[in-house]
This record gives C-alpha cells, structure tokens and sequence, in this order.
C-alpha cells in the first residue's frame, strides 16, 4: 500500500544527497558480482509499428521472468538525472530514457551526458500534455514531431525527419488510433509499461521501494517506470538496484536493432 505520510522536500533531499554520496566515483567502479550489471541488451525492430507494455497493449518485450527494463520519463532534469545517472553507473546497469523535447533543449548537456553513458535515449512529445490524445490530431502530431527534433538535435545537433532512435512514449499512455497508425506508418516504436512506480504520487523512498518490489513480484519483471524527474526515485534508487540483485532480478535494456 502507497505511504500517505508525505515526506517534506527537505527529507527526500536529504536522503537524495546520501544516494548521491554513495554513488560517488561511479563512473570509475568495477562492475563485479557485487553489482547488478547489464545482464543483456536487446535489438528491438520497429519495421512495421511496434506497441508494447501490457498495461495498455496486449503484449509486451520478449522479455524472460526476472528480466527488468528500467525506464525513466521526463527529462533530463538537473538535481535528479545526475544522482540516477551516477547510482546506474555504479551498479553497471544501462536504462532506457524518454525524454522531453523541451526538456533536452533546455539541457542539452545533461542530454548528451544520459547518451554518453551508455544510456538507449527515446522520446516523450515535446511539451509532455496531458494527453496527445485530447488534442487535435494536428496540433498532437506537431508536439510529437517537435519532441523529435528537439531531443535528436540535443543529442546529435541535426534532425533528419525521422528520430535516430525510434521510441517513444506517450505522455500519461493517452494514445489514439490516428497517431498510433502514423507512427507505425514512419516505423517508430510504441512503449508503454508493464508495470510502474506510481512515482508522480509523492511516498517516502521507503515506501515506494516496497511498492516497486511488491509489484515486481506480481509480474516477475517487464517494462518498469520511473520518472527521473523524483527525487524520490533518485533516493529510492540504490536500495532497488540492490534489491533486485538480491532478488534474483536481471536487469535488461533496449535498443534499436
């Protein structure tokens, strides 16, 4: 059950910074059996349109029980991107990022930081509404191209007419037959999730770690959320990485094939 006590700003900073702390020299780590890992990365074709994540398609990765794909939506956000970034590198685990057009632009080294890490970078629309689906169909695909563009040109400095990785998410899953047909019919992929933190709610890192691994039980892995945006998620981090290991959890990530 989701904590109802909500943890002042101070409180979750607080143990933000001791995660931070901890992950300190990740880049420089050895990845050995006391570290999570990778334990594969797989090829994903979008030829033909691609929906998965059985939260809102039938079907999902061909993902084995126990494989976990960590997914992170909203950013690049400085504060919390960073801590998340340095907790992944020093557990050698590579995750999956959809990103804010507006966001990348804003922060466009932190963009590049997540790519340059070894991070797979997808995309999140541009301004993140709430939700495409309610939109008009012209001004929907205009955020969704404008989200492209702006992460690609973050990333690489151009933009070609079509993203280099073809992932995306739709902000709050709200997609529509219409915009599905279109991105199938340019070949990108459509992810949604298997299961999630439920991190927009505001918990304790303690509780949301519990809520994480007693939904992981459920499911025995697949695609999960979070939102790097959380500095709760940031603090709940290391434990969970921890935690999967000790569970038996392998940690996967995607990209294009």
């Amino acid at each position: 059950m989701i904590s109802t006590h909500r943890p002042s700003r101070r409180a979750v900073l607080g143990a933000l910074s001791l995660s931070a702390l901890a992950a300190g020299g990740a880049q420089a780590a050895e990845c050995g059996p006391d570290r999570l890992g990778t334990a594969r990365i797989i090829p994903v074709s979008t030829a033909g349109g691609l929906r998965v994540g059985r939260k809102s398609y039938p079907r999902t990765l061909p993902l084995a029980p126990g494989d976990v794909l960590l997914t992170f939506d909203d950013g690049p956000h400085p504060g919390t991107t960073e801590p998340i970034l340095a907790t992944l590198a020093r557990e050698c685990v590579k995750a999956t990022f959809f990103m804010i057009g507006r966001q990348a632009a804003a922060h466009p080294a932190l963009a590049r930081r997540v790519l340059a890490e070894g991070h797979t970078v997808g995309h999140h629309s541009n301004t993140h509404p709430m939700t495409l689906a309610q939109l008009p169909q012209a001004q929907a695909e205009a955020d969704i191209e404008a989200g492209f563009a702006a992460v690609d040109r973050a990333l690489y400095g151009t933009y070609s007419g079509r993203p280099r990785t073809p992932f995306f998410r739709y902000p709050g899953f709200g997609d529509s037959e219409p915009l599905n047909q279109g991105l199938a019919a340019r070949q990108i992929g459509i992810f949604g999730a298997d299961l999630w933190a439920s991190d927009w709610n505001d918990m304790a890192p303690q509780a949301q770690l519990a809520l994480v691994m007693r939904r992981l039980k459920q499911t025995r892995g697949g695609i999960l959320l979070f939102h790097d945006t959380r500095p709760q998620t940031a603090a709940m981090l290391p434990a969970f990485l921890e935690a999967m290991r000790h569970e038996g959890y392998r940690a996967v990530n995607i990209v294009p094939a």
